[in-house]
């Protein structure tokens, strides 16, 4: 093969191999800029700080239930009126379950025994836009394993169509330089990025470190402005199964809301 007419190939591809990287760091930091929907990043969370957990403490602070020592949840008057939502789809769902039961409960009881909750629950963080991000990774996760194959086929028949003639003159020397040249840069390019490829075909930046997402504002707000109700309210989330209170005094254990 003519070694200018396979320069002329071989080092765009190369300028562009590199190119595009630089292009996609850019798009991700924008999406990790964008909002996100505050209970779809807590939902990674301990479960005592997780979205379930910051979806009551949010209906705890806009007075639609309250909790006792027991860590019961109950609706007020305002929580029990069909016509008044939370604004929120994880909140409501946790309120429409309270409105199913004929008795106060623990959030641990909702969150583990509720059919309909937890249905609610998986579909708020299966939706559309997430059933969209997965297809988009699969469809990234192909492409990449696709591109290392074909840049392996590639770097194949350069370094064969190096090995076929000598050179002529300083115009094909110089073509050849530049091709060898940009052949090993997409080596190192192969080298570097292909064992990154997990078993599901992505490529994962190993020196990103985890960071775990911020406390949801609610249970801020609610640790902060009503201490001993979060703390019951962690409890009521660890208690999965229903006790019968054999008429204990109320005492301390009277019900509580945030105002």
């Amino acid at each position: 093969m003519d070694p200018v007419a396979l320069a002329c190939a071989v080092v765009p591809v190369t300028v562009l191999l590199y190119g595009v990287p630089v292009v996609r760091d850019r798009l991700r930091a924008r999406l990790r800029a964008a909002p996100v929907d505050p209970y779809r990043a807590a939902a990674g969370r301990w479960p005592t700080e997780d979205d379930v957990q910051a979806a009551a403490a949010q209906l705890l602070l806009d007075g639609l239930v309250t909790i006792n020592h027991r860590g019961n949840l109950a609706l007020t008057g305002t929580g029990a009126d069909v016509a008044r939502t939370a604004g929120h789809p994880l909140p409501d769902a946790l309120l429409a379950a309270l409105r199913r039961r004929t008795a106060a409960t623990t959030l641990g009881i909702i969150a583990f025994h509720d059919p309909d909750f937890r249905a609610a629950h998986a579909e708020f963080h299966g939706g559309p836009g997430a059933s969209r991000a997965r297809r988009a990774r699969d469809a990234s996760s192909c492409l990449a394993a696709t591109g290392m194959l074909l840049l392996t086929g590639e770097l194949t028949f350069v370094f064969l169509a190096l090995l076929d003639r000598l050179p002529q003159g300083p115009e094909q020397w110089a073509a050849t330089a530049a091709t060898g040249l940009a052949a090993l840069a997409q080596l190192r390019f192969l080298v570097r990025y292909g064992d990154r490829l997990g078993a599901d075909g992505r490529r994962f930046a190993a020196s990103e470190p985890h960071v775990p997402p911020a406390l949801h504002p609610a249970l801020a707000e609610l640790s902060e402005k009503a201490p001993e109700a979060a703390a019951w309210l962690r409890a009521g989330r660890r208690r999965t199964t229903r006790r019968r209170n054999r008429g204990r005094r109320g005492g301390r254990g009277g019900e509580t809301g945030v105002g």
